[in-house]
């Protein structure tokens, strides 16, 4: 399934917000729009999160979303969410570049991996905030899969679990 994914790049906050946490059940359209928006405008100014309309919103219905959210103008403002299938694999992970640096990224993966036993995603191979980002999460390599997105990027595919609980991992890098 052609998907890309994005990792923060660090940004610091003017101020603090009250960030709320919520988890959107598969079949539930909330915040698709919201999310949507969000990756588009990193899409526009990154180059990343290259998925068709059509192709996002059947696969974020189809997922279990974590979204962290703060009031923002005109409403809920989208922080950053994560759309997981219901076997760990990460099919999106966006933060707004507002608030990178802060550590939703992360929370937002250890969320993800507090829910299942491997944590697995996909990231184009050029992409190397995501890279990094995953690798210093404690991601490995699986596999190169050339040709995997419909522009003919090549992606890793990533996995994190298996030599002990990643849950524990998660835990002691946020605690560090």
């Amino acid at each position: 399934m052609p998907v890309e994914l994005y990792s923060p790049v660090c940004y610091s906050l003017p101020v603090s917000v009250n960030i709320d946490t919520r988890v959107v059940s598969p079949g539930d359209n909330r915040y698709v729009e919201e999310a949507w928006q969000l990756k588009e405008r990193i899409r526009q100014s990154e180059d990343v999160l290259k998925q068709r309309r059509g192709f996002f919103t059947d696969a974020y219905r189809r997922s279990t979303v974590y979204c962290y959210l703060t009031d923002g103008e005109g409403g809920e403002q989208i922080v950053g969410f994560a759309a997981v299938r219901r076997d760990g694999y990460i099919l999106f992970l966006a933060v707004n570049p507002d608030f990178r640096g802060e550590g939703f990224g992360q929370r937002l993966v250890a969320r993800v991996a507090k829910n299942h036993a491997t944590v697995t995603c996909h990231a184009r191979s050029t992409n190397q905030n995501a890279l990094d980002f995953y690798r210093h999460l404690g991601f490995s390599v699986e596999r190169r899969i050339d040709n995997y997105y419909e522009d003919g990027g090549d992606a890793f595919y990533l996995r994190l679990g298996e030599e002990e609980s990643i849950t524990k991992r998660l835990s002691d890098f946020m605690r560090g």
